[in-house]
């Protein structure tokens, strides 16, 4: 890294340890203003670890991060004025109204007193909460509450947004709506980067980073993703009954690797066109009925999958 460098966001190896335990294992990345960027990984992936130190609240245990120009571990209070931070739990005081909660959040920020019923008053707007400002954070459905905490994050309009698991236990259509307003702010301008375990929110972000055990496995956008190699060609697979059709897959001679994606089994194997010819013989020998076989493309979650899977054979995961 150097002076020259306005990358808002800057990583080099960093490190986080507790203990023995390798939390955050040498990441390197760095994300340019106005993008959005995914953390994708399951839980105890290492997502939320590396936020909070991108943030200033943990200190690393070795590599450096720069945020905003300053230094995570020299600056600490001087990133946290420059940025908004969403935890993974929820965050605001549920025994509050939405107006205490605003105005508290406005002093917390330093808000000038000139411009904060703006600022309150366009984040009762976004939340989809006019009428409701005396309502108890607590009476509020769970979308509402997301909404709310984010308007409550950029009340003192930081230009960097992060982002922890912010639409964990919403239902999808607020999940979708939530992902509407963080598409503005990038168009604004406010580099982003959002950390999810759902799959098919990594769609919506200009680059992703797959992480597991606190390993960087891949940082790209979705569609270099969806063309990395997995070895083999992908299959889709419905059959009755699923549970035993998935057992009879993996012992199958041609497949390298099958996984469940909802009501069907995606199955890679070595040679599509020759397994659609063998496989309905080896799972009726299971007594199990093909009911649609179909060669697909890969999804980013069929690339995740394989490569946590690869990950996995190569020993590479922490204790």
């Amino acid at each position: 890294m150097n002076a020259v460098d306005r990358s808002p966001i800057q990583v080099e190896d960093l490190v986080k340890r507790f203990g023995s335990f390798v939390a955050v294992d040498h990441l390197s990345f760095r994300i340019e203003r106005g993008e959005i960027v995914g953390f994708l990984g399951p839980n105890g992936a290492g997502k939320s670890t590396t936020i909070r130190m991108l943030c200033g609240l943990l200190r690393p245990s070795a590599g450096r991060a720069m945020v905003a120009g300053f230094d995570v571990s020299r600056d600490p209070e001087k990133v946290k004025t420059q940025i908004g931070y969403m935890s993974q739990k929820f965050s605001l005081y549920p025994d509050l109204t939405v107006m205490e909660n605003l105005r508290f959040f406005g002093g917390i920020y330093h808000v000038s007193r000139d411009v904060l019923p703006e600022r309150i008053a366009s984040a009762v707007s976004m939340a989809g909460l006019a009428g409701r400002e005396d309502a108890l954070v607590a009476t509020l459905a769970g979308g509402w509450k997301q909404r709310l905490a984010l308007g409550c994050a950029i009340l003192h309009r930081p230009p960097i947004l992060f982002l922890d698991e912010p639409t964990s236990g919403v239902d999808p259509q607020s999940r979708r709506r939530f992902w509407d307003l963080i598409h503005s702010f990038a168009a604004d301008g406010v580099t982003v980067l959002v950390s999810t375990h759902y799959m098919d929110e990594a769609e919506y972000c200009n680059r992703i980073a797959l992480i597991d055990r606190g390993r960087l496995l891949q940082f790209a956008n979705p569609g270099t993703l969806r063309r990395q190699p997995l070895g083999g060609d992908l299959l889709l697979l419905e059959c009755d009954p699923l549970g035993a059709g998935l057992a009879a897959l993996r012992s199958a001679p041609d497949a390298i690797d099958a996984a469940l994606f909802g009501s069907s089994i995606h199955v890679l194997v070595r040679d599509a066109a020759a397994s659609m010819s063998a496989l309905p013989a080896h799972l009726a020998r299971s007594g199990v009925r093909i009911e649609r076989i179909a060669r697909i493309e890969p999804t980013i979650e069929d690339v995740f999958v394989r490569m946590v899977g690869a990950d996995l054979a190569g020993g590479h995961g922490q204790s």
